[in-house]
């Protein structure tokens, strides 16, 4: 499945690409823009498989938690919302947590899957129990479901 989700991105990126810099941060019907897009796969990377399976404290600083996380409990997350990188920044981050995911998945054996982990993947969440099956799942439905709004802002944007 995962040769699927990147093979995909890979076709996606490519498109975003071929458009000026300006448009890769552009809003689309007020929904997040590429850039912004890519920060919360950074964020939802460092939360499933850093945070949930590899018991790593921290989530990178352009990492973008959802829209309905509580402002006041962003900053505990070491993130800065507003914070403003190129492209090719983030495109950079993404790449690195593509990479450390095919790593984990790569290492991980049938019996691990069933392995229950217990972290705080956010502070607001709080203390959550999963098996590294499900925080791998939810972290491929993340990465498909943006990459469909990404596929249909590009489309939008490719128009003009």
């Amino acid at each position: 499945m995962w040769d699927t989700v990147e093979a995909l991105w890979s076709e996606t990126l490519a498109r975003a690409e071929r458009l000026p810099e300006t448009a890769r941060h552009e809003r689309v019907d007020n929904e997040w823009s590429l850039v912004e897009t890519l920060r919360h796969l950074v964020f939802a990377d460092d939360v499933w498989v850093g945070r949930m399976i590899r018991d790593e404290p921290t989530c990178h600083r352009l990492g973008l938690p959802p829209t309905d996380y509580p402002a006041a409990r962003v900053p505990e997350l070491g993130i800065d919302r507003d914070a403003r990188p190129s492209y090719a920044e983030v495109l950079a981050l993404h790449t690195e947590r593509r990479v450390r995911m095919r790593g984990v998945l790569e290492a991980l054996t049938n019996n691990e899957l069933e392995q229950i982990r217990t972290a705080v993947p956010a502070p607001a969440w709080g203390v959550e129990s999963h098996s590294v099956g499900a925080c791998l799942r939810v972290l491929m439905r993340e990465h498909c479901e943006h990459r469909r709004y990404a596929v249909r802002d590009l489309a939008q944007l490719e128009s003009r």
